[in-house]
């Protein structure tokens, strides 16, 4: 029996297809076109596959990908950048963190309890910002509370002897009932008169003190080291919290901190956790992205596997029922893995993928190779992207009130010299820009804070003077990036 699929266009999200994922890499990250438009399909079928019947979307698996290439050209900047558009939680790591299981070292499985804090982390902070207005307006109350505290009536003996004896006493009379509808009526003009001052402004430097959660780290007691156990602590404040009270401390502050403090209070309390922990989980299942970096270091040469090698094969054996689909217990409940996009790296200058042992291999059908940086996508990292080197630079420099600016010549000469650099020593990529521009900038960043000059223009001709003897000696170059 054939699932019918319709073949009516679905209304998909418009911001991201394709082509505007990929505009949207470009404004961060200078060439790798193959790589960026790999991911885009991979992210644009994951929101595809939501459009299907729920009988054939569970069978489309992400395709995941292998990425091959030096450091430095851009690997991890297009998964994080993928991730940051898509909202989508995201955890990088390495792959010479874990260990086999047996050894001591981290357990792969805690790559998706990671993943899964990081989207609890993204649903609470969504959750808390939806619930600050009635945390305001719950904490206001409580301010009030503090600033205009109820006055305590007093219980004297005539009470407790009428309390227990039921007998009427001529000196404990009840009390009127419209003097205290006007005591009550006073108090409340009282509150709405502070309320306003508070909401206008006007109490925001007054002294207050208020009691607060005492913040005090909570008593954890973890297994020996390896031994993740489900990714479950045993967090004694967690088990207890139902049975023993919060400790509070009382602080002084100014009214305007006080109400920031207890808005975030009261914002805990108004979150559904339960909620939050369903919601994140499905997040982490149909949305996350896991970079693991340095994939080849957990390969061996030829495939061989002998002596401390077994262990990098075990780490491998290990990955595959994580990224091929499996169920992974968290503190917050089980994961499954199989719609998970995983997104691997790696340099393989001493390896090949076709190391990998075939298992893996199959689950990364999709491989891209980048290439090394070439003088010209160096000198456009430098000066294209939003957050580029030369705008972090001339940002930093204008705070000292001095204009610092670059000719296209300048950019040129660094883009050329780190080049050399890459090409005669390790091959680090863009990396090697940060080293070019604080040997270039050493001298102006000491001292443009006692310079007179306004305005500072950096030249082809001052870019060789600073770094052209350092590229050119090699004794030097030893002790540098």
């Amino acid at each position: 029996m054939t699932t019918e699929i319709t073949t009516e266009k679905k209304t998909l999200n418009p911001e991201l297809t394709p082509a505007k994922i990929i505009e949207h890499l470009n404004r961060y990250i200078v060439g790798q076109d193959k790589a960026k438009r790999s991911v885009a399909i991979a992210l644009r079928n994951r929101i595809r596959r939501r459009a299907l019947p729920p009988e054939i979307a569970h069978e489309i698996m992400p395709k995941n990908i292998l990425m091959v290439g030096p450091t430095g050209v851009g690997k991890t900047e297009i998964a994080r950048r993928l991730a940051t558009l898509s909202n989508a939680p995201f955890v990088k790591v390495e792959a010479t963190k874990f260990t086999e299981v047996g050894y001591v070292g981290r357990d792969v499985e805690t790559i998706i309890r990671d993943l899964t804090e990081f989207a609890v982390s993204m649903v609470r902070k969504k959750m808390i910002e939806g619930v600050q207005q009635p945390a305001l307006e719950k904490a206001e109350q409580r301010l009030l509370d503090v600033m205009l505290p109820k006055p305590e009536r007093k219980f004297s003996m005539p009470d407790f002897m009428k309390a227990f004896s039921g007998k009427d006493d001529d000196d404990n009379k009840e009390e009127d009932p419209e003097a205290a509808a006007a005591e009550e009526e006073r108090n409340n003009r009282t509150r709405k008169k502070f309320l306003k001052m508070m909401r206008e402004g006007k109490l925001d430097d007054k002294d207050v003190e208020i009691e607060i959660n005492d913040s005090a780290s909570p008593i954890s007691v973890f297994g020996a080291p390896g031994m993740d156990i489900m990714g479950m602590g045993i967090n004694i404040n967690e088990m207890l919290g139902g049975i023993m009270p919060k400790k509070t401390k009382k602080r002084s502050m100014k009214v305007k901190e006080a109400l920031r403090i207890l808005q975030q209070e009261e914002a805990e309390k108004l979150i559904d956790t339960d909620a939050m922990s369903k919601e994140a989980l499905e997040l982490a299942q149909e949305d996350g992205i896991v970079f693991l970096d340095e994939i080849d270091k957990v390969v061996v040469k030829g495939g061989s596997s002998h002596g401390p090698d077994v262990s990098r094969e075990g780490v491998q054996r290990d990955l595959l029922p994580i990224v091929e689909g499996s169920v992974v217990q968290t503190r917050y409940g089980p994961v499954k893995t199989d719609h998970i996009l995983f997104i691997a790296a790696g340099a393989f200058s001493g390896v090949k993928p076709s190391d990998l042992i075939p298992e893996l291999q199959g689950r990364f059908p999709i491989r891209v190779e980048l290439e090394p940086l070439t003088i010209e996508n160096l000198q456009r990292i430098l000066t294209e992207p939003e957050n580029s080197l030369i705008r972090q630079y001339e940002a930093l420099i204008s705070t000292e009130g001095t204009e610092l600016t670059f000719t296209d010549e300048a950019t040129q000469e660094i883009a050329k010299l780190a080049h050399k650099m890459n090409s005669e020593m390790e091959d680090i990529g863009a990396r090697r820009l940060h080293t070019m521009m604080e040997q270039l900038l050493e001298e102006i960043s000491f001292s443009v804070s006692d310079m007179a000059e306004t305005k500072i223009e950096i030249t082809a001709e001052m870019v060789k003077e600073k770094l052209a003897s350092l590229v050119e000696n090699r004794d030097i170059r030893r002790y540098l990036l």
